[in-house]
């Protein structure tokens, strides 16, 4: 990327609110960070006992996303709302910008101290027990992603999309691999260690990745990478910052809301159950990682450029923006809900082999086809609100999570007790429906004045034949299936469910055929 294009995606270029070509570089990286886990995880499945899989999947991964979520999500959240002077040069808008975004380092520091600390109270371990040195290595994976946090920042305001691809694919391989050669070793080492030692190669791989590239290719001069020397005229933005600690205030609410279900099982819940919960997640949240997230992503950068931007038509674009949005996720969604339950089990039984199969995880990841939903609307709809709301509309908010954190944590409690990782779902599902309906009062508050837009407009044509695919072929999974004699009736339930999805989709084709083509036809994108 040159340095005159970097600069014009800093000024917030209008050409790069194109919101297809954004979802392009943030879907193929999640594809491949996401699609390699995921390949690698059907191997590990098998050659890990249920206790080690729920540390693998639940407990480590609790411990870093919490302090990484807590450290860098309201820095990434604020940053990209900033509204740059297009008068000022690319190197003094970066510089504000790191000003700001380099804060993220010494709060993260502390957060991974605090929660190691915390975690060696709770388990009532010392320095000497495997798990605590576990811990230690995972907080250090941590503070090694969080010195890349800065670049990572600049870079997704520069929309410098293919560096975060290359790198975030290049870290997940490499953290794969560790921990294959690590097991497939069969060396005398603890899970435990495996799992941080491989955390901690994908960090470093972060690490080097963004530093080598902005200090090898040197689009922008150290002395604006490291915006604190003395004589640096560039002052910090005190909205941004402000922006950043309430966007930050407001992650921890967010977490509870997000990973509320993993403390509740890691507190309450046995290895066994918390192994269950971990696949099922893993494996249900794939279209959630590989479709949703990134289109969050990319539809916050966009809502986001289009408000901060004086547009003549501003409102009309962000009623365009919003509606195909919703449209494209609530087609996912509607998809995985016509198909997903009716294949769960088959899937888990072809990925994991029958131990798993049979037992509740084939259950719990039907009844997390039908949270896919939620999920897709919540995502789109709270990205909104964040992205254009001011910031008393976004206190208001904060204050709303808080409360519905407080009723989903009541839930979860509930649920699990009576119904195991089933609950846990069930209490999602509620959580999801109460944030929807908060940021649907926005959204219908923020367009009051305009005719244009309305949520019956984001339903795509055709769904109902999507729901009659989905009564056929959970009424062929209780008739033709077999669990005894399962590979035969599995064809041929396959094969109705293909003949399914095919007039589906072309049903929906021939009435959404001018939205699938903007959709499908992605325009050149040189970073």
């Amino acid at each position: 990327m040159s340095k005159a294009e970097g600069s014009r995606a800093m000024l917030g270029d209008g050409d790069s609110t194109n919101l297809s070509r954004t979802f392009k570089y943030l879907m193929a990286t999640q594809f491949l960070s996401r699609g390699i886990p995921f390949i690698f995880n059907s191997w590990i499945v098998r050659h890990l006992t249920e206790d080690d899989y729920a540390l693998y999947a639940v407990q480590f991964h609790l411990f870093v996303t919490c302090v990484l979520f807590l450290s860098r999500e309201g820095f990434r959240r604020a940053c990209m709302r900033a509204d740059f002077s297009n008068a000022a040069p690319m190197q003094k808008n970066a510089a504000k910008l790191l000003k700001v975004a380099w804060l993220s380092v010494p709060l993260g520091i502390l957060i991974t101290c605090a929660a190691s600390m915390l975690v060696f109270w709770w388990q009532s371990i010392s320095y000497t027990n495997p798990y605590a040195q576990a811990i230690l290595i995972n907080g250090f994976a941590c503070i090694l992603e969080l010195l890349a946090e800065p670049l990572y920042i600049l870079s997704q305001n520069l929309l410098l999309l293919r560096l975060r691809l290359i790198v975030e694919t290049a870290a997940t391989l490499l953290r794969c691999t560790t921990t294959y050669v690590l097991i497939a070793s069969q060396i005398d080492m603890e899970k435990g260690i495996v799992f941080a030692l491989s955390q901690t190669a994908y960090g470093a791989c972060l690490f080097f990745g963004y530093w080598g590239y902005f200090l090898l290719f040197r689009v922008l001069r150290c002395s604006d990478l490291f915006p604190f020397r003395v004589g640096n005229a560039v002052g910090s933005d005190k909205q941004l910052s402000d922006m950043c600690m309430l966007f930050t205030l407001q992650s921890f609410r967010k977490l509870i809301l997000q990973e509320g279900e993993k403390m509740v099982l890691v507190w309450l819940d046995t290895p066994y159950n918390q192994a269950v919960y971990g696949l099922v997640d893993k494996l249900g949240s794939l279209v959630v990682r590989l479709m949703f997230l990134p289109f969050e992503e990319s539809s916050y950068a966009t809502f986001a450029r289009s408000a901060s931007g004086n547009h003549p038509n501003k409102t009309v674009r962000l009623q365009n923006f919003l509606t195909q949005a919703l449209k494209l996720v609530l087609l996912i969604a509607l998809v995985v809900i016509a198909f997903g339950p009716s294949y769960s089990y088959s899937l888990i039984r072809l990925l994991y082999g029958r131990k798993w199969s049979d037992g509740e995880a084939s259950t719990a990841l039907q009844y997390y086809c039908l949270y896919v939903i939620f999920l897709a609307m919540n995502g789109t709809t709270e990205a909104f609100l964040h992205a254009v709301g001011t910031e008393n509309q976004i206190k208001r908010s904060n204050d709303s999570l808080l409360v519905f954190s407080l009723v989903y944590l009541v839930l979860n409690v509930l649920l699990i007790r009576s119904a195991g990782a089933v609950g846990l779902i069930i209490a999602n599902c509620l959580n999801m429906v109460l944030r929807i309906i908060y940021s649907a009062v926005f959204i219908k508050q923020y367009f009051k004045e305009s005719s244009l837009f309305s949520f019956r407009s984001c339903l795509p044509s055709g769904w109902p034949t999507l729901l009659i695919s989905g009564v056929v072929t959970y009424s062929t999974e209780k008739i033709v299936l077999d669990k005894e004699n399962f590979w035969p009736t599995f064809f041929i339930h396959f094969a109705i469910g293909f003949t399914c999805f095919c007039i589906s989709s072309f049903v929906i084709y021939l009435r959404e055929r001018p939205f699938i083509n903007r959709i499908v036809r992605f325009r050149d994108h040189t970073d």
